[in-house]
C-alpha cells in the first residue's frame, strides 16, 4: 500500500511539472505577443518541408500577403540552402521585393541568384526582374539618369543572352524608354547652354543625341537645335546640312518648318554637305 501511494505521488508530481511548464510557455508566448519589440515569428522555427513552405509562399503571394510570402521564401533559403526549392524561393523573393517597391532588395536578390544559378531555367526571369527594378527608379530628365543607364544595360542582357525568352519584347520596350530618357537629359542640358549662348557646349549635347541615340524621339528637336546653334555661330554649312537631314527624315515636322524659316531669313536654304558629321549620322536615323 505504501508503495502504491509513492507511485501515485511521483505521477502527480510529473503531471504538475508538465502543466506548470505548459502554463509558463503559454505565458511567455502571450507576453511576447504583447511586447511590440519582440518578433514572435523569430521564436518559432518553420518546420515544414521546403515544398510545403514554397507552396504556402505562393498562396500568400496570390492572396496579396506579400510580407508573409517573403517570410516563407526566406525560411526555405535559410533552412534548405542550395536545394531546388531554395533556388526557386530566391527568385520569387526577388519578385516580392520588386512588387513591394523594395527595388534595391530586388536587385540584390537577382544578383545573388545570377551568381549562384547563371545557367538555370529562371535566369532570364531574374535578369528581367533586375531590369524592371532599375526601370522603376528612372527619374524625370531633370535628374540624374544613372538608373536609366543601368536599366538599359540590364535589359540588354535579357535581349542578348536570352533571345528566346518571353521577356525579350518588353525588355526592348524598356530599353527604348531608357534611351529616350538618356537622350532627353542630353537635350535638357543642351537647351540650357543654348539659352546662355554657349553654342559649342550646346552643340556637343545635341550631337550626342543624334549620334548615340538616333532612334529616339529626341532627334527631331536635336537637329533643329543644331541648325539654330550653328546658324548663330555663323557656321552656315553645318546649319544647312542639319536642316537638310531634318527635312529628309521629318519633312512634315514643325521643327523643320522653323529651321527652314530661320535659314531663309539669312538668304539660305537646306543643303547637305557630304563631309559633315551630321550627314554621316543622318544615315542612321529612322527615316534614312
Amino acid at each position: 500500500m505504501v508503495l502504491a501511494v509513492s507511485v501515485d505521488i511521483r505521477k502527480s508530481a510529473r503531471v504538475a511539472a508538465v502543466v506548470l511548464a505548459a502554463v509558463a510557455g503559454s505565458s511567455l508566448i502571450t507576453a511576447c505577443q504583447n511586447d511590440p519589440d519582440i518578433d514572435i515569428t523569430k521564436l518559432t522555427a518553420e518546420t515544414d518541408p521546403p515544398e510545403v513552405l514554397y507552396n504556402q509562399g505562393l498562396a500568400n503571394l496570390n492572396a496579396g500577403k506579400t510580407t508573409e510570402a517573403a517570410r516563407k521564401f526566406e525560411a526555405i533559403d535559410k533552412q534548405h540552402p542550395f536545394s531546388e526549392y531554395a533556388r526557386k524561393a530566391l527568385v520569387m523573393n526577388a519578385f516580392v521585393s520588386y512588387r513591394n517597391g523594395q527595388y534595391q532588395d530586388a536587385i540584390n536578390s537577382t544578383n545573388r541568384y545570377l551568381n549562384l544559378y547563371p545557367q538555370s531555367e529562371d535566369a532570364a526571369y531574374a535578369q528581367y526582374i533586375q531590369g524592371l527594378a532599375y526601370t522603376k527608379q528612372i527619374p524625370s530628365v531633370t535628374q540624374d539618369q544613372r538608373p536609366a543607364m543601368r536599366a538599359m544595360e540590364a535589359m540588354q542582357v535579357v535581349v542578348d543572352k536570352y533571345p528566346d525568352s518571353e521577356y525579350v519584347d518588353d525588355a526592348q520596350a524598356k530599353i527604348r524608354f531608357a534611351r529616350d530618357q538618356l537622350a532627353g537629359k542630353e537635350m535638357q542640358v543642351g537647351r540650357y547652354y543654348l539659352e546662355r549662348k554657349e553654342y559649342l557646349a550646346a552643340i556637343s549635347r545635341f550631337r550626342t543625341v543624334v549620334e548615340r541615340y538616333p532612334t529616339t524621339n529626341q532627334v527631331e528637336e536635336a537637329l533643329a537645335r543644331l541648325v539654330e546653334a550653328y546658324y548663330a555661330m555663323g557656321v552656315t554649312g553645318e546649319a544647312q546640312t542639319a536642316a537638310a537631314v531634318l527635312g529628309h527624315n521629318y519633312p512634315d515636322s514643325q521643327w523643320y518648318a522653323d529651321s527652314y524659316k530661320l535659314l531663309q531669313s539669312g538668304g539660305l536654304e537646306p543643303r547637305e554637305t557630304g563631309t559633315s558629321w551630321i550627314a554621316r549620322a543622318g544615315k542612321n536615323l529612322i527615316g534614312a
